[in-house]
């Protein structure tokens, strides 16, 4: 017996990590892509947590992906919230699953095959025919490892006398929450412990009231494994934890007190499935679903205030300008390159507003600070992207790895060069030849576009650059021609010159970031072509 339904439960797990496992594989990044595009506002994000969790089966899968987004700075951690609770809620998908399909599938005429077809299309198909073959052997197995599961369910029904654990009175309720959390601890799947509870009710082992209390444990429970996970894991990863077990302790204890006017409301609305006592498992999947139901309902309109307590909780002493390298996401190409281009984004945003400071000679003393700054930053993303692959056969995410790594070589550039920044009397002394007004214009976008993210950087910062190469190669020459005639001294005109270089090299640098930051994964040219200084002819220089 003992065996049956240790067997049943096996059978069951297996199935859902087939099934999850070749779903995922089969949508490739597209869950990854659609989750990140549909979590705009806090419903749009429980929303998406709620499908992507109903699609996959796994409410894991989708809160993992969503510590990535939350690392990588995709989502905003009041996002993220939304997302989990969307997730919980899409989770009671498997009950519906299970109570409507689950007790009424011919295991021979129906589940068998479906075995059969999946593990044919896995050995013998190719590409997502392979993953497409595992879910489907996934989904047959599910039902295989339930009809094992009654009968183990069955023979329990005859040896064990749940009486003491009833649900009459409040201590008999909370032993039977706290088997619940048991459950799934036991488990590691709170959807494992759902379906043996219905199976259990299916087959008369416990009844309506009994089975109540046990899902609200195994809803309680499946924290268990989300806080254990987090352990001395990222921040995000924490605060999400937090999140969760707050949530459902929440939910938890609203439907224990609520208990008995839901399962009225459930046994009223949900049909009995044919061959179960009224109401039976039917109502259990809407209890379920209707608790958690009504604790989004209550936790989704004050979101913002509790992503903010959870953040006070667990507050993240990070650097601010490197919190998105998570090593967490590396295992996620595309969620790692995307982490790795936010964070050059503001190294660059600091090192424009730099860059600024010198052109408006405003006082520049931490320069030297920014610098060493700014450098360790950029050697973190380095050394964070160097564990990140992404294949050239996939060019779109492939091309935008090469593009953050074409930016982080200018911003490296620029941040050595701080150190020779020219101050604000030489500036005074070659203004007549470059339009520094102009050039400060440039940077203000180049900033603002760096630090907001929002839309296609203006077009004028690449124009300015190219005014600015123009300038520069008519002041150089016009400077050395003066220190010729003896009208300025030589030390002094290439000075001046060696001004006109750095400026012409800071702009350009920080125009290219800006072009390779918001690349769309298409191929870049291989070199830009600059008017060679002394007019000869051109000259290349680094993209």
């Amino acid at each position: 017996m003992i065996g049956t339904v240790f067997g049943g439960i096996g059978l069951f797990l297996l199935g859902m990590m087939l099934m999850t496992e070749g779903l995922k594989a089969a949508a490739g990044d597209a869950l990854q892509r659609a989750l990140s595009r549909l979590t705009g506002g806090v419903a749009s994000a429980f929303a998406s947590g709620m499908v992507t969790t109903a699609l996959v089966q796994s409410s894991s899968a989708t809160v993992v992906m969503t510590i990535g987004f939350v690392s990588a700075g995709l989502l905003t951690f009041t996002q993220a919230v939304g997302v989990v609770i969307g997730a919980n809620l899409g989770t009671t998908s498997t009950g519906w699953i299970v109570s409507l399909l689950g007790f009424k599938v011919s295991v021979g005429v129906f589940a068998l095959p479906l075995v059969g077809v999946g593990a044919v299309l896995r050995l013998l198909g190719r590409g997502r025919s392979t993953a497409v073959g595992t879910a489907v052997a996934g989904f047959g197995v599910i039902f295989v490892g339930i009809d094992v599961l009654q009968a183990g369910m069955a023979s329990l029904s005859t040896s064990i006398d749940l009486g003491r654990f009833s649900a009459s009175d409040v201590v008999g309720r909370l032993l039977l929450v706290g088997a619940g959390v048991v459950m799934t601890v036991v488990m590691q799947s709170s959807s494992a412990a759902v379906a043996t509870t219905l199976t259990a009710l299916h087959v008369g082992t416990v009844d309506l009231s009994q089975a109540a209390f046990l899902v609200i444990g195994q809803n309680v429970g499946t924290t268990v494994t989300a806080s254990l996970a987090a352990l001395g894991a990222s921040v995000p990863a924490r605060r999400t934890a937090v999140a969760h077990v707050f949530f459902n302790v929440v939910v938890g204890g609203v439907a224990f007190a609520l208990a008995p006017a839901f399962l009225w409301i459930a046994a009223e609305l949900a049909p009995a499935a044919p061959g179960t006592p009224p109401n039976g498992t039917v109502a259990l999947a809407a209890f379920h679903t209707g608790f958690n139901l009504l604790g989004a309902m209550m936790v989704l309109p004050f979101a913002a205030r509790f992503a903010a307590v959870v953040a006070r909780l667990v507050p993240d002493r990070r650097p601010s300008i490197t919190r998105n390298l998570d090593p967490s996401v590396a295992a996620l190409p595309a969620v790692a390159t995307e982490a790795a281009r936010l964070t050059v984004m503001k190294i660059g945003a600091t090192l424009a507003g730099q860059v600024r400071a010198v052109v408006d000679g405003r006082a520049t003393a931490p320069r030297r600070g920014v610098a060493e700054m700014t450098a360790g930053a950029l050697a973190e993303v380095r050394a964070f992207l160097g564990g990140v692959r992404t294949p050239p056969e996939l060019v779109a995410e492939h091309q935008r790895h090469l593009q953050v790594l074409h930016a982080i070589d200018h911003l490296d550039r620029l941040a050595e060069s701080l150190d020779e920044a020219p101050d604000a009397r030489r500036l005074t002394a070659i203004e007549r030849f470059l339009p520094l007004a102009e050039i400060g214009g440039a940077l203000d976008l180049a900033t603002a576009w760096l630090s907001t993210r929002d839309g296609a950087p203006s077009p004028c910062i690449g124009e300015a650059s190219a005014r600015l190469a123009d300038a520069r190669r008519s002041g150089r020459l016009a400077t050395l021609e003066e220190a010729a005639r003896g009208t300025l001294d030589s030390g002094e005109a290439l000075r001046r010159v060696d001004t006109m270089r750095w400026l012409d090299a800071a702009l350009h640098h920080l125009w290219r970031c800006v072009h390779h930051l918001h690349g769309d994964g298409s191929e870049p040219p291989a070199t830009d072509v600059f008017p060679d200084p002394e007019g000869v002819g051109s000259v290349r220089v680094d993209q």
